[in-house]
């Protein structure tokens, strides 16, 4: 019998916000949401924002007035919505109109005579250029003499094409929020985002830590640009170029298993199973594939599973801007015909379009088993029975679509349809696309997925991307898609793709419905949703998850009336202080959890004996496995 991996916690940030409880989907549909979790959402990205401040549990403004709800949204309602989601790059985290550069500039002397200049001896360049003479002006300054002149490098400024993003909120750093000397932006952001997914289980960690064994607890998360700012590889490859040294820190920093690393030694002092897959654009559900087949498998119990990607830099928007794959202020002028461009709607995606918008975002879920959930009255906001991954075969272009795709997810849809029945597909699924925003994914995304519907008997298939509101975050996209899917399956709602006037004329559409506006299921509840991604080099993935409340069916089946209702009984403890946990957030109380140099296992103190080891730290033994896989083989 296979365990079920069901989603009890999930948190992390990217330009909507905060995760957890389902704030950065409310933002992403805040025109559909009550009063009071609208009011409630913007109160909080206030505090984020550092907009407003909390006195004594109390919202007050900066010169320190109270504040209701009703006033933050009246008061900076408009400045929230206007600094977060995509956006134009603000000036403080890049200057995308005078982005530093160096310029190329040949000098010589007037009319072919020799040129001199005075420097600093220790400044000479080793060896000397052989048409250069020095001669000593005092212990530190030479003058030198350059008789065929010499290439040097001047600092510049230029402007850059691509001038949106989908940014963290306006004031946000999480680099404030625990000690983070020399992290790179995105282990920073993946800090801070695993904090959020623990906290919002609702259990205080030890104790599930205390019910499973040392390496029951598996850890997999990457990046797929590695960290490219100045604290990893960026600072790295630019030091010397700059006249600088790399540091001690740098290129350990810089790696793409980074995310998995840091939460495993900082955040949780995991011992267990750990890794970082990386599939391009669909890296998140790769280790979500991973993640869950080692809950199936049994071989873990916790799984904690997501990306962190922090891409928001000159180099990214050179590199995927030299292949024609951005949107670009003249692309978007372009598309609606004036001068003037509204950045906030440069992800378009099944719209026109002339590229993808560039994000940065770390978002994680925190799976376990069906029986350690119910044992423990985990709150369960979904499931992920499977996850599918298909290459493209032989190609042309490594960045073009490809068949793999279509294999990926018609495995899908044909599994979910043994969980859920075909009504249950047809009727009550709908699709998380890729949606990248760019005029090729627009065809041939629509078209695999029209396709798709067509042989399962779908019509109508909702289909959404969450990229028109919070960009293409890259390692992170997909994990951006399932943690919108979760807000969807909780408020019965699926966003519109509100960024574009209309559906572009070469969209496949006679199976599917791509709405530009917000849709309410509340009287056909959705069960299922079908995570798609694409990948550059043919890397391919869909995902099945499946809704709260057909997982709470799918357990009373396996365990029976009683035990399900004693997990309901415990639950409401779990929701509680899951609840807690998010009134405190609200306020800005995020309790970062950062353990630097402490709790460190000893390891003369680990105790090995032919059956099990006992790690210092752990309740639960490491008990070794029997292993009859291979017995038939055996003498």
């Amino acid at each position: 019998m296979s365990r079920l991996p069901v989603i009890v916690g999930f948190g992390g940030y990217n330009a909507a916000g905060r995760s957890s409880a389902h704030h950065g989907f409310r933002r992403t549909v805040i025109e559909s949401m009550d009063s009071h979790s609208r009011q409630e959402t913007l109160a909080g990205l206030a505090v984020l924002m550092k907009l407003i401040k909390v006195v004594d549990g109390q919202y007050h403004s900066l010169d320190d007035a109270p504040l209701t709800l009703a006033a933050i949204e009246a008061d900076y309602g408009p400045q929230i919505l206007a600094s977060t989601l995509v956006r134009r790059i603000e000036k403080s985290h890049l200057d995308v109109d005078a982005a530093p550069w160096q310029k190329n500039l040949t000098v010589t002397g007037p009319a072919g005579k020799p040129l001199s200049f005075i420097t600093l001896r220790k400044q000479l360049p080793e060896p000397l250029p052989s048409d250069w003479t020095v001669e000593a002006l005092n212990d530190n300054d030479v003058q030198v003499t350059l008789y065929d002149g010499c290439d040097i490098k001047v600092d510049s400024y230029r402007e850059l094409p691509v001038k949106s993003a989908g940014q963290l909120p306006s004031g946000f750093e999480p680099s404030e929020l625990y000690r983070s000397h020399f992290h790179p932006r995105g282990l920073q952001m993946t800090v801070v985002a695993a904090t959020d997914a623990l906290r919002s289980i609702g259990l205080p960690w030890q104790k599930i830590v205390d019910h499973v064994a040392p390496d029951e607890i598996a850890v997999y998360a990457s990046s797929i640009m590695s960290q490219l700012d100045e604290n990893g590889f960026g600072g790295l490859m630019q030091a010397r170029l700059k006249g600088g040294r790399v540091t001690a820190k740098q290129l350990a920093l810089g790696l793409n298993s980074m995310p998995a690393d840091f939460i495993n030694a900082y955040v949780l002092g995991s011992v267990g199973s750990t890794g970082s897959i990386t599939g391009a654009c669909a890296s998140f559900l790769y280790n979500l594939q991973k993640g869950c087949d080692m809950i199936t498998s049994g071989r873990a119990r916790v799984a904690i599973v997501g990306s962190s990607e922090a891409p928001i830099n000159q180099e990214c928007i050179d590199g995927y801007g030299a292949m024609g794959a951005l949107a670009t202020e003249a692309g978007l002028q372009q598309i609606e015909g004036k001068d003037t461009v509204d950045f906030r709607r440069a992800s378009r995606p099944f719209g026109q379009n002339c590229g993808f918008t560039l994000a940065e975002s770390s978002q994680f879920v925190v799976l376990m088993d069906d029986a350690l959930a119910l044992e423990l009255g985990a709150d369960i906001h979904g499931a992920v029975p499977d996850v599918f991954i298909n290459a493209d075969g032989f190609k042309k272009s490594i960045s073009a679509p490809g068949p793999g795709n279509y294999l990926c997810m018609a495995k899908a849809v044909a599994s979910a349809i043994q969980l859920v029945g075909e009504d249950g597909v047809r009727l009550r699924s709908f699709v998380h696309a890729h949606g990248s925003s760019t005029p090729a994914n627009r065809v041939t995304e629509s078209e695999l997925l029209d396709r798709v519907a067509a042989n399962f008997g779908i019509a109508d298939w909702p289909v959404t991307a969450v990229k028109a509101y919070v960009g293409h975050s890259l390692a992170s996209a997909s994990a951006d898609q399932l943690i919108s899917a979760l807000g969807s399956f909780k408020y019965q709602l699926i966003p519109g793709i509100k960024t574009i006037d209309a559906i572009a004329d070469d969209v496949h559409q006679q199976h599917l419905r791509i709405a530009k506006v917000d849709v309410s299921r509340a009287e056909q509840p959705l069960e299922v949703c079908f995570i798609n991604s694409k990948g550059f080099g043919g890397n391919n993935a869909s995902g099945v998850l499946l809704a709260p409340q057909v997982v709470e069916r799918m357990l009373r089946k396996r365990y029976g009336p009683e035990r399900f209702a004693a997990y309901l009984a415990k639950r409401e403890q779990t929701r509680a202080d899951a609840q807690a946990y998010d009134q405190q957030a609200l306020k800005g109380q995020l309790e970062i959890i950062y353990n630097f140099g402490h709790d460190l296992i000893d390891d003369q103190g680990i105790e090995m004996g032919s059956e099990q080891i006992n790690v210092p730290g752990f309740s639960q033994p490491l008990v070794f496995q029997r292993d009859a896989r291979f017995a038939d083989m055996l003498d």
